[in-house]
């Protein structure tokens, strides 16, 4: 009689032990959807679903980490994801679609104090979608050098504009001869030829295209936009509130 109490005085204690836990899960997530997202009482009635049936707790921990890198636009909510703080990215990250932001940069450990120093540099910005080529070309005996770009360059480039200048002597007849152009008229890489330079000189060149690509063509960036309800913010709102004073 008493090892039958005893058992069950343990189920009981271990019935008790086991709703805790669950209560104190379904409080747990109930406070990350409050915590992190406006509406989600879809995303708790799954979570709550899948321990109560006590489905194993990786697929609620898969629900907690769709609802945190999806947001809200899973659900049909503002279509976007709003992050206040800062957010750090480690590993690759892909972006289908445009990215806008205040600023931008690189960050890698300093060359010459990787240990104390970090390196920071700015993105190259532009109002127009330009891609830029740039090297050094060594010039033949005929004083001329042709420049090989890359076979995707015409189809992606257009309005094309170029910078060449010579290296440790003058060269006053330096010149291009053409514009890009397919290496054998119709066909072949595309490329440009420099004429006119010193004989065994070398020449810094550029060229650079604006973006004619049809995903471009169908997404034009804008460079001025007015705000409201159609822009990132509405009228006599501030990215920066150091315009506001």
């Amino acid at each position: 009689m008493q090892y039958r109490c005893a058992c069950i005085t343990k189920q009981k204690a271990a019935g008790e032990a086991a709703a805790e836990r669950f209560s104190n899960r379904r409080t747990l997530l109930r406070h990350l959807c409050d915590r992190y997202f406006s509406t989600f009482d879809i995303l708790y009635i799954l979570m709550e679903y899948m321990l109560t049936k006590k489905r194993t707790i990786a697929l609620a921990v898969a629900a907690i980490l769709f609802a945190l890198f999806v947001g809200e636009s899973a659900f049909g909510q503002s279509g976007s994801t709003v992050f206040s703080t800062n957010v750090s990215v480690t590993g690759d990250t892909s972006v289908i679609g445009a990215l806008s932001k205040g600023s931008g940069t690189f960050v890698i450990d300093h060359p010459l104090d990787p240990k104390n120093k970090l390196l920071y540099h700015s993105f190259v910005e532009s109002p127009d979608v330009k891609n830029i080529y740039d090297g050094v070309a060594t010039l033949d005996a005929h004083g001329e050098a042709m420049i090989t770009l890359p076979k995707y360059f015409l189809a992606l480039n257009g309005d094309f504009r170029y910078l060449g200048t010579p290296l440790g002597e003058p060269m006053p007849n330096l010149h291009l001869t053409g514009e890009v152009a397919k290496r054998f008229w119709l066909f072949g890489t595309p490329v440009v030829r420099i004429a006119g330079g010193a004989p065994g000189g070398s020449v810094s060149w550029q060229v650079t295209g604006i973006r004619h690509d049809p995903y471009i063509q169908a997404n034009p960036i804008v460079p001025e936009v007015e705000k409201g309800p159609d822009a990132p913010l509405d009228k006599g709102e501030f990215l920066f509130e150091g315009y506001a004073q």
